[in-house]
This record gives structure tokens, sequence and C-alpha cells, in this order.
């Protein structure tokens, strides 16, 4: 299942390329978040569904891409302060200890480091389609 992380990470990297091709304001600054997949499940309970855990590291300043995830996420941030926010709804800002939820039918339209001089870390439990990918490029 490594594998479709990897194409899921690579489609993340394409997206945010093409973003600051067109001078996306909200484009990722030149330093990009550094994803590492935790672990990878099947939900026996649940037919259909896997549970992939992440932690991705936000160096300071950096902004993620528009994406979504057609999947249930659940944030916990670790380390620092980021802003995380879907569309239709107010922008957070998280602390550690906190969490943020996006639903399979939300598009995430705001995903940064709050602070430009201080690392932030969180980790990402993700409910999703038995062998899809975890994040898909632009919206929804």
């Amino acid at each position: 299942m490594k594998a479709i992380f990897t194409i899921a990470t690579l489609a993340w990297l394409a997206a945010a390329g093409a973003a600051l091709a067109h001078g996306d304001t909200h484009a990722p600054t030149t330093a990009q978040p550094k994803v590492t997949l935790l672990s990878h499940h099947d939900m026996p309970d649940v037919p259909g569904k896997e549970i992939t855990t992440i932690t991705v590291d936000y160096p300071p300043g950096v902004v993620e891409h528009v994406h979504h995830h057609d999947a249930d996420a659940i944030v916990y941030v670790l380390e620092g302060n980021i802003i995380e926010g879907v569309k239709g709804q107010a922008e957070q800002h998280l602390k550690a200890g906190d969490t943020f939820y996006e639903g399979p039918n939300d598009t995430h339209t705001i995903g940064r480091n709050a602070s430009q001089t201080e690392p932030a870390k969180f980790v990402v439990f993700i409910v999703h389609d038995k062998g899809k990918p975890i994040v898909l490029p632009g919206e929804k």
C-alpha cells in the first residue's frame, strides 16, 4: 500500500508546482511540508475502508496547496501553530493539542504554518476508500 501513498504525494507535488507556475498566491513557499507515513491498515469491521496515519512537518512559513481527501481526516497538532480551513467555514488557528476535522466532501482551502520562524508538526488520521489516494489536488 505504500505505492498509493507515493502516488498521492507525487500528485500533491505536481499540483503545488502547477499552482506556483500560474502565480497562485496560496501556493506553497519553496519550503515544502514533509509527509511521513506512520501506518496503513485495512478496517475489517468497515468493508471497503482503510485507515492511514501520517505526520506532516511544516517548515516556517510553509503554505499548502488547495486539495481534498475524499475521506474523513482528523488532524492533531503535535507542536507549533498552524492555520487550517475548509471551503465555506472560518479558518482555525490551532496549537499543540488542538484538533481539526475534514470531511469527505470538504475542500481544504488553507493549510499553513502560522509562524515565519518556528516549525510545526501534526499527525493526520485518514479513513478512506480502500486502494484510493489519500490526497487529491484541487477543489472537489
